[in-house]
């Protein structure tokens, strides 16, 4: 078993993930090497990729969906992501395995039985197989279906929770927005080459390893936490870490154990922090991939200010791979509040500022 220190791990980390050496390729590289970008508020996945980028873009993320190298769908925790194809494939197929829709307590809060919703697979699969329509004109077409009348309300809520378990099994994507309004396709006629949701077995490796390559070493738990909220039985997700066998070591990270793939092992034991403050953005991956809850990342005494209401998520400076404080926008310049009132060498607050204005 490796042993290593956490300072090992977070500088590991950084770099993986492209905050400490920018990456050279765009949108696509990134959000492949983050196993997704999380794509809730558009110009916050904006600036995920825009800090991580040597050569950063206008709207790098929007055209790279535009263009079919990333889809925009509902993947992890239910929540939309930003994700290369073969990771959203993998995503959909493993978050599909949970079969959230066929809970009695699902059917009772948005009415709709498996069957109704493996009618709804069907009907809208083959509504969006060869066209983009936005919210209206999909519910629409649905709805000239008396039987499906009833699920009016929660098809055109914008929250959509019966469209999320039709994104699971690959009947639609979020398409290039028409305007200010958002659309919908299928993978198929939005993404070159897309082959379908695979089976769970076959999918497990590929995300697996992806979320372990930047947020390792991880548990079979922290992986489900991330992935469904623990929505999947743990013996079947221990199963899938179980397989890939040698192609992850188990790490012990000052008492906490944990995978991390075999191929980044040494590179992981060299790892060193250099000392140089970042700040994230809002949403970023660098808190969602372990979670607000791990707290050698984020003390719990200061979650509150990070993980806020309403789902929100405060953009971050980190120190030394922690999370020490969060920032803001104030009237067009950075607001930086330190946890504890701590304060920072002004060089290095100077460099993390202008990064984010580059950005």
């Amino acid at each position: 078993m490796l042993e290593v220190g956490w300072d090992q791990v977070f500088a590991w980390r950084l770099r993986r993930q492209f905050v400490t050496e920018p990456a050279a390729g765009g949108a696509a590289a990134i959000a492949g090497r983050l196993a997704g970008v999380q794509a809730q508020v558009a110009s916050a996945a904006e600036t995920a990729v825009a800090i991580r980028s040597r050569d950063a873009a206008p709207n790098a993320l929007a055209d790279a969906l535009a263009a079919g190298t990333l889809v925009k769908t509902w993947a992890m925790r239910g929540t939309l992501h930003a994700m290369v194809p073969d990771q959203a494939a993998a995503a959909l197929a493993l978050i599909g395995a949970a079969r959230t829709w066929e809970k009695p307590s699902w059917q009772k809060t948005f009415g709709a039985t498996p069957d109704q919703v493996a009618a709804l697979v069907e009907v809208v699969s083959a509504v969006l197989a060869e066209q983009v329509l936005t919210r209206d004109e999909l519910v629409d077409a649905v709805l000239a279906d008396p039987g499906f009348a009833h699920l009016g309300a929660q098809l055109r809520s914008g929250w959509g929770a019966v469209l999320k378990p039709l994104a699971w099994q690959g009947a639609l994507c979020h398409g290039p927005a028409r305007g200010t309004k958002i659309t919908f396709t299928s993978p198929g006629h939005l993404v070159p080459g897309w082959t379908g949701v695979p089976d769970p077995e076959l999918a497990a490796p590929t995300l697996i390893r992806a979320y372990l390559g930047a947020y390792g070493p991880a548990t079979p738990e922290v992986f489900d936490a991330w992935l469904s909220r623990n929505s999947l039985r743990k013996t079947l997700v221990r199963g899938w870490f179980a397989a890939l066998g040698d192609a992850l070591t188990e790490v012990d990270v000052e008492g906490r154990r944990g995978w991390i793939p075999t191929e980044f092992a040494d590179e992981l034991a060299a790892a060193r922090l250099d000392g140089a403050v970042h700040l994230l953005g809002p949403f970023d991956q660098y808190v969602l991939g372990p979670g607000t809850a791990d707290t050698v990342l984020l003390p719990a005494e200061h979650r509150a200010k990070v993980s806020r209401t309403a789902g929100w998520i405060s953009p971050l400076v980190v120190v030394d791979g922690r999370i020490a404080g969060t920032w803001d926008r104030v009237d067009g310049e950075v607001a930086v509040t330190m946890f504890d009132g701590r304060q920072l060498p002004s060089r290095a607050l100077s460099t993390a500022v202008a990064a984010v204005r580059e950005g």
